[in-house]
């Protein structure tokens, strides 16, 4: 199979690039054939000769500057470049501006410059210079006192003031003008600045011809300073655009494009502080909880935590004692009135009980006693410390006799049965 084969894609894909690198900003003459304003405010057309035929589309922002309606069977030229679809594998003509057929002259010799300075590279990407970010002096090439140089500054002075703004006064239409443009920005060249505006305002084709010159394009293309052609309005398209670094539709729009807008600056610089701040806040916030998370671990593991630890525990102990034992005075306290009761009565029963005990062992004190139990004539006899009979008894004993008063110590002289 073909090494060379490849998807239809990328065959689209390729003729897209080159046609769109082929055909730009190019001037195409021919009759309407179709026309549709459309309701977008976009228009579309085609236009042929007597072989062939085009589509085209012109932007709804073109089409607000146009000064007349085409109508089918109008001769035209329209100017603008070659757009490929590629889903589609369709091209169209992308119209910028329509004119009436009629300035063939100026148009061929547009175009035959324009081809030409094309061919010795003076359009090629590579060969542009950067505009600086940052600009700190610029240079305006135009005429002293013309609009456009007043809207030039009014718009710096607006957007970006703290610039060193250099202005060097040239003829921008007439005879003479492309020389003294083209003089003047080889002049601006020396002056060391970020990058230099060359342009003017509005006019006719004839009017801005002298930027469509072939000496304004060798001068342009040889600065080393970076250029922004400014030159008419949107619609015009000139050989300076081409081979500038940037083209920039209107003067004013030159400055708009090149300068940043100081009050979006620091509006932009504003939030970035606010975004600073907070996240600086949430750093310092952040580190705030992991110290105290850091001071919270060393406390737990702190003697003298765990001292305030048992101290508190022992507070907790010692007044829960304060509370049993109040609770327990409180509660015998309020016993004591009843026991006072049950105790006297204990008391009382125990005296009743005792003393009829002590009765009952006086009658038995009575009983025993031998005072008591003695009567007239009778004595209790003990012999060697012991009660006993008289039997007992031998001759010459001595025994004692006694009853309930008196104690007399005897002899026994003799021994006999009654």
């Amino acid at each position: 199979m073909s090494q060379n084969m490849m998807s239809v894609s990328s065959l689209n894909t390729k003729i897209k690039s080159l046609l769109e690198a082929t055909f730009m900003h190019t001037l195409v003459e021919g009759e309407v054939a179709s026309v549709t304003y459309h309701t977008s405010g976009h228009l579309y057309f085609s236009i042929k000769d007597d072989k062939s035929a085009i589509k085209c589309v012109m932007w709804r922002s073109s089409v607000a500057k146009m000064k007349f309606r085409i109508e089918k069977g109008m001769h035209i030229v329209v100017e603008g470049s070659v757009s490929v679809y590629t889903p589609r594998g369709e091209y169209q003509f992308q119209t910028v501006r329509i004119e009436p057929y009629g300035q063939g002259a100026l148009a061929l010799a547009y175009e035959q410059l324009k081809e030409k300075l094309k061919q010795k590279g003076y359009f090629d990407a590579q060969a542009k210079k950067v505009i600086p970010k940052h600009i700190q002096k610029i240079v305006l090439v135009t005429a002293k006192e013309s609009a456009a140089l007043h809207d030039m500054l009014k718009i710096i002075q607006t957007r970006w003031a703290l610039l060193e703004v250099v202005i060097v006064d040239t003829l921008v239409q007439g005879y003479e003008a492309s020389t003294q443009i083209a003089r003047s920005l080889q002049y601006a060249d020396t002056l060391k600045a970020d990058v230099v505006v060359v342009g003017r305002g509005g006019g006719s084709a004839e009017d801005l011809w002298a930027f469509n010159e072939e000496r304004v394009a060798d001068a342009i293309f040889h600065m080393v300073t970076p250029v922004v052609s400014a030159v008419g309005h949107e619609v015009d398209v000139l050989i300076s655009d081409f081979v500038a670094d940037l083209r920039a539709p209107t003067p004013s729009a030159a400055m708009e494009m090149i300068f940043p807008d100081s009050r979006e600056i620091l509006y932009t610089l504003n939030e970035i502080n606010e975004r600073y701040i907070y996240t600086l806040k949430e750093k310092l916030q952040r580190k705030v909880r992991e110290l105290n998370h850091l001071e919270e671990l060393l406390l737990r593991s702190s003697p003298v935590l765990r001292l305030m630890e048992i101290d508190e525990k022992f507070s907790i102990k010692k007044n829960e004692l304060k509370r049993m034992m109040k609770y327990k005075i409180e509660y015998l306290s309020s016993q004591v009135p009843e026991i006072r009761i049950r105790y006297k009565e204990r008391m009382i029963f125990k005296m009743q009980k005792k003393e009829q005990y002590l009765a009952l062992l006086n009658e038995k004190f009575k009983i025993s006693n031998p005072k008591l139990q003695c009567h007239e004539g009778w004595a209790q006899v003990s012999y060697m410390g012991k009660k006993v009979n008289l039997n007992r008894l031998e001759v010459d004993n001595k025994f004692i006799l006694e009853d309930g008063e008196i104690q007399v110590e005897a002899l026994c002289l003799g021994k006999k049965k009654s």
